[in-house]
């Protein structure tokens, strides 16, 4: 294992890459530009990598076996729209990319990306959002139907909006609004899951500066459709262990919390491997990480999604607690620091 590694030097890096990553427009469908960011960094860092031909990337780290794989995943695609439908006005209606209510998004920012690659901004509004205009402002169901973008360009009429050069099919992206408080909170759109990428991207340039061997040749695996269910691909036949890094989701009823690593028990569609959550658990409990077991209930990740796969393969998930996830999210130093600390321990055990 390397010898006296300075936890907290690299959180400053995945902060700080993670605040960059969070910048770049990347919803499902449409993360080139920040899979070419993750790659630039990772020939920095003089690592061997591979570009899917679904447009993913991945990190490969020689371990002290070589006969067996694992994989660690965090993904760098997040939640979006597209455009659906201009409306006779010139305003957009859209359809969501990936799960969340259009109340989630209602009053921010939003940015059409035409086909020539040319950013319109925007607002996603209610139809009826003025209480100036209308009696029942706030009682209206917030839906699909009733939600449209309303674009920053003088335009009345559909004719003007697509001479502007927008189209059906343009995605668009939301304003990420990222916040790092003086408190230890990191305020931001899509922690979920760019949080998490810049974590294992702290790791490899651990590794890579140290020239470390992890306990078993490990995949890095920065997966780009995971938010609607088919991220993970080229995964090499001899991995015996997968684990997704992701966000754990706090509120409600959940035991997650923003000051500890989440280590899930369950999601939505399976329990996860019981022997792998164990080791995660007995790390935690070892090395004295804050963690919490939960679990997960309207929740997936790349590790779950891949057992429908049918491989006999090890599967487990855990992450940083954050609150208000596929919201304005937010998380502490505390639980990037933990989910750190067991990524690194668990990369060189057994």
């Amino acid at each position: 294992m390397i010898q006296h590694i300075d936890f907290n030097k690299g959180l400053d890096y995945a902060l700080d890459f993670a605040k960059k990553l969070l910048a770049i427009k990347s919803p499902t469908g449409y993360t080139d530009a920040a899979v070419d960011y993750i790659e630039e960094e990772l020939k920095r860092f003089g690592v061997q990598y591979k570009r899917t031909i679904k447009g993913a990337i991945y990190a490969i780290i020689e371990g002290e076996r070589t006969d067996l794989t694992r994989v660690v995943s965090a993904h760098v695609d997040t939640l979006g729209a597209m455009v659906r439908e201009i409306k006779p006005d010139g305003h957009l209606r859209l359809m969501n990319i990936g799960g969340f209510p259009m109340n989630n998004i209602e009053g921010e920012n939003l940015y059409v990306i035409t086909r020539t690659g040319k950013i319109i901004s925007g607002t996603g509004l209610p139809n009826q959002a003025s209480v100036h205009a209308f009696d029942d402002v706030g009682k209206k169901e917030r839906s699909l139907e009733a939600f449209e973008m309303r674009l920053d360009i003088v335009t009345s009429s559909k004719e003007e909006t697509k001479k502007a050069g927008i189209a059906v099919g343009d995605f668009v992206a939301f304003d990420p609004r990222t916040v790092e408080t003086d408190t230890g909170f990191i305020k931001s759109r899509f922690l979920d899951d760019k949080i998490c990428v810049a974590l294992l991207m702290a790791e490899l340039k651990e590794l890579s500066t140290a020239q470390a061997k992890p306990a078993y040749t490990t995949i890095f695996f920065i997966s780009n459709y995971e938010e609607v269910g088919h991220g993970l691909t080229s995964i090499p036949e001899n991995a015996f262990e997968l684990l997704a890094v992701d966000i754990g989701t706090v509120g409600g009823t959940q035991t997650s919390n923003e000051h500890a690593v989440t280590i899930m028990a369950k999601d939505g569609s399976t329990p996860y491997d019981y022997t792998l959550r164990k080791k995660l658990e007995d790390i935690c409990i070892q090395e004295k990480i804050s963690y919490e077991t939960d679990v997960m209930y309207h929740y997936g990740s790349d590790a779950s999604a891949f057992t429908r796969t049918a491989r006999d393969i090890r599967f487990g998930c855990m992450g940083p607690g954050v609150h208000a996830t596929h919201h304005y999210e937010r998380t502490h130093k505390d639980a990037l620091l933990a989910t750190y600390k067991l990524l690194h321990h668990y990369l060189f055990s057994d």
